[in-house]
C-alpha cells in the first residue's frame, strides 16, 4: 500500500496565511490610494526605524526589529529596488550600512500615521471577536515556550521505514 499524499489534507496554516496576506493587501491598497507606489507593508517597520535611528547595518537593523538577518536583508534589497533606501559599504567588507533616500524619508510621516491607524484597527478587531488575536498569539507563544514547536513535531513524527 502506498502512502497517501499528505498535502491532499487541509493545511492548518492556510487560513492564517490567507488572512495575513489579505490584510497586507488592504494596507497596500491604502498606500496606492494615497499615491504611494512600490511600498509594501513589510517595508514600514524598517523605514520608520531608520528614520529614527539613522543609518544602520543590516545586522543592527534586524536586531533592533527582532527579525532575522536573512529576512531584513531580503527586505532591504526590495526597498533599495523601490528607491527607498541606499546601501553603502559599512565599517568592514562584510557589512552594508542602510539609510533612507530622500524619497523614503518623505514617506515616513504618512507611514507612521498608517502604523498608528493599523494598531488602532487591530485593537478594534480584538474587541469585535470572541478571542482577541493578540491574546491568542500570546497564548500560542507561551505554549511554545513550555514545549517548542520542534519538540511537538518530534513527538508526532513517525519516521518512514528504510
Amino acid at each position: 500500500m502506498t502512502n497517501p499524499d499528505p498535502t491532499t489534507r487541509p493545511d492548518p496554516w492556510h487560513s492564517l496565511h490567507e488572512l495575513l496576506a489579505a490584510m497586507d493587501a488592504e494596507i497596500e491598497q491604502v498606500y496606492i490610494e494615497r499615491g504611494i507606489e512600490g511600498v509594501r507593508p513589510r517595508f514600514v517597520y524598517p523605514l520608520i526605524r531608520l528614520a529614527h535611528t539613522g543609518p544602520l547595518t543590516i545586522r543592527e537593523l534586524a536586531t533592533s526589529l527582532g527579525r532575522s538577518h536573512s529576512a531584513i536583508s531580503q527586505t532591504v534589497a526590495a526597498m533599495r529596488d523601490a528607491g527607498l533606501v541606499t546601501s553603502e559599504p559599512g565599517p568592514d567588507a562584510r557589512t552594508r550600512r542602510i539609510d533612507l533616500t530622500d524619497h523614503g524619508r518623505s514617506l515616513v510621516p504618512f507611514l507612521e500615521a498608517e502604523w498608528r491607524a493599523t494598531h488602532s484597527t487591530v485593537a478594534e478587531l480584538d474587541g469585535e471577536v470572541p478571542y482577541a488575536m493578540t491574546a491568542v498569539v500570546e497564548e500560542v507563544r507561551r505554549a511554545l515556550e513550555r514545549r517548542s514547536m520542534r519538540q511537538r513535531i518530534l513527538h508526532h513524527l513517525t519516521e518512514p521505514p528504510r
